[in-house]
């Protein structure tokens, strides 16, 4: 059975860093786009950033662009996203997705329903 495998969460400072990694375990990921979401207490799943099969486009949110990174490396098929100037409104449940179709077959990376294969989750806690 497909896993994507989450790490990396954790307690932070506002202001800190932290770097998540996401790696499918079960089956290669390499021609298929993968999608960073989170989800906050008492709020709705929301997008952060995407990265594209290849590795050439990435796509962010407004509230992370200039702050969070995420890359690809798809000869070890992991994806890390690289969270900097980290804020408390930052706190969440983080989660690694892979999309539903392989190569270009993507059109709304930010859209839940791209995304076919989703992990447990990992904390990010950002404290004040």
């Amino acid at each position: 059975q497909v896993q994507l495998v989450e790490s990396g969460g954790g307690l932070v400072q506002a202001g800190g860093s932290l770097r998540l990694s996401c790696a499918p375990s079960g089956r290669t990921f390499s021609t298929y786009a993968m999608g960073w979401f989170r989800q906050a207490p008492g709020k709705e799943r929301e997008f952060v950033t995407a990265i594209s099969w290849s590795g050439t486009n990435t796509y962010y949110a407004d509230s992370v662009k200039g702050r969070f990174t995420i890359s690809r490396d798809n000869s070890k098929n992991t994806v890390d996203l690289q969270m900097n100037s980290l804020k408390p409104e930052d706190t969440a449940v983080y989660y690694c997705a892979v999309s539903r179709n392989q190569y270009y077959g993507v059109t709304y990376y930010h859209r839940p329903s791209e995304y076919a294969v989703w992990g447990q989750g990992t904390q990010v806690t950002v404290s004040s």
